[in-house]
């Protein structure tokens, strides 16, 4: 597989540069067959004893802007994922002037490099007086995707409604939708809801280089997939339900967490899980996700799980006026065994 086996065109017109309100007024696209519904209508196409798989990360305020020392321009530095309680991964700008031991001051937080940058990325550590956590909260905004060149009023518009566990440097954008409206016609429809977590990180986003898709270096985030977590799963199963993953962070962790017969096993620790063509998904039986970049490793874990008519669905898509990417629309579809 070529990465340019995954290419689209996308024109600027169709991503998203607004977050429509309310949340569940997006469009939803059903993909077999195709058909045009509203995300409201989420619990009316779900079924009683399926369960809804939901990634509970939060994004952090990982943009920190600074000046390098001494007095040498400003720079920004975008944690991407935290290494260990001493070191972080970040994304700097600009990066050409920047070598292992560097010192960006942010605020309240000294930011010193550990490693030169490649492609922009270097290992970090951060001093800050108190808990480093609550520095970034305070002297940190949350990161809005590149292409996204619109505003919004309120910061938490770009956090979900299950964001409870800080670690995310972008949010798992297809569970954006959800409202407790839509959540209170799912419960009444008997559909139940389990949490797991995966740390967004910016690689995802990353577009692959020309080449082989198996070549390509998949990123690694650290997922956690709880008790309760493994207990739905296996409850689901018995009782003949499906599971529904919101997004493609919850696909991957589910899978990554597969223990036989559909079901899974707690986990806490790194996964570099590249699910493409030729994958056959063990846990997940559907999936709600928004419309994703080309050359993506999103859109080929979309191409596993549906085949190449993930091209017909996204040229309904554009053709339709669906909006793309993080504030854009949703689609639904059913993994077909």
């Amino acid at each position: 597989m070529q990465a340019t086996d995954f290419d689209y065109d996308l024109p600027a017109g169709s991503i998203a540069q607004e977050a429509i309100e309310p949340r569940d007024g997006s469009r939803l696209l059903l993909t077999n067959p195709l058909e045009d519904r509203l995300f409201i209508d989420l619990p009316d196409i779900l079924a009683s004893g399926d369960l809804l798989v939901v990634n509970r990360t939060k994004v952090r305020a990982a943009r920190l802007i600074g000046e390098r020392l001494p007095g040498r321009g400003r720079t920004e530095v975008l944690l991407t994922q935290r290494v260990d309680p001493q070191r972080w991964r970040a994304l700097l700008r600009p990066a050409a002037k920047l070598k292992a031991g560097s010192v960006v001051e942010c605020g309240s937080i000294t930011v010193t490099l550990l490693t030169d940058p490649d492609e922009g990325v270097a290992t970090v550590s951060l001093d800050a007086k108190g808990d480093v956590e609550v520095a970034i909260a305070t002297a940190g905004q949350v990161p809005l995707p590149p292409y996204f060149h619109g505003t919004i009023s309120d910061p938490s518009r770009y956090q979900t409604i299950f964001a409870t566990r800080v670690g995310s440097a972008a949010a798992p954008t297809a569970a954006l939708h959800f409202t407790e409206r839509v959540m209170a016609g799912l419960a009444a429809r008997g559909v139940e809801v389990a949490e797991v977590e995966l740390e967004v990180g910016l690689d995802t986003f990353r577009p692959m280089h020309d080449g082989n898709v198996e070549d390509h270096r998949i990123h690694t985030e650290r997922i956690v997939v709880p008790q309760a977590a493994v207990e739905a799963v296996a409850a689901t199963r018995d009782r003949g339900g499906r599971v529904v993953a919101v997004g493609t962070t919850v696909v991957r962790t589910l899978e990554s967490a597969a223990g036989g017969d559909g079901r899974i096993g707690g986990f806490d620790g790194p996964t570099s899980l590249f699910i493409m063509p030729g994958y056959e998904p063990q846990v997940v039986d559907a999936m709600i996700t928004n419309f994703h970049a080309p050359r993506t490793t999103l859109l080929v874990l979309l191409a596993a799980l549906m085949g190449d008519t993930w091209r017909d669905a996204y040229q309904h898509a554009l053709d339709s006026g669906y909006r793309f990417l993080s504030f854009g629309d949703a689609m639904y579809l059913e993994i077909e065994r």
